[in-house]
């Protein structure tokens, strides 16, 4: 697992996974004063509110950004309904927790969202990388 990065503004922090992110920028089309991926550091959380924080991370298709309240235990994933979206020319996004069983048998737990590869080019699998892009995934 790659490394996290936090940001907070004293009641909500932000958290960012890198090796998660598969480059959909739902983030900087939602947010584009607080998510600045040519600036470093590239989240300036003070930007928005933690109301509009926590919406745009909501829709992080990857899973790479997520929050957590600051003196809260996070409820989001337990609290989260299953659902399976197909995203066109994408991945396959499963909101929930889920435990995926790799194929070595080794086992993790996942939260809020999953983006699983549907190209077949993701070096993550089975994990969506954005590879789709590059190779003009049509599905």
């Amino acid at each position: 697992m790659g490394k996290i990065k936090e940001y907070t503004n004293g009641e909500v922090t932000v958290t960012w996974e890198a090796d998660k992110c598969i480059h959909s920028a739902i983030c900087v089309k939602g947010l584009p004063n607080v998510f600045k991926p040519n600036e470093r550091p590239w989240i300036n959380i003070d930007a928005a509110t933690t109301d509009e924080l926590v919406d745009r991370i909501k829709k992080c298709p990857s899973g790479a950004l997520g929050f957590y309240m600051n003196g809260e235990e996070d409820q989001t994933a337990q609290s989260m309904e299953t659902k399976v979206e197909v995203m066109e020319n994408g991945p396959l996004l499963v909101y929930g927790t889920l435990k995926v069983t790799h194929k070595d048998g080794a086992e993790e737990t996942k939260n809020r969202t999953t983006a699983f590869c549907r190209c077949g080019a993701s070096q993550n699998k089975p994990y969506c990388d954005g590879a789709h892009v590059t190779e003009g995934f049509k599905g």
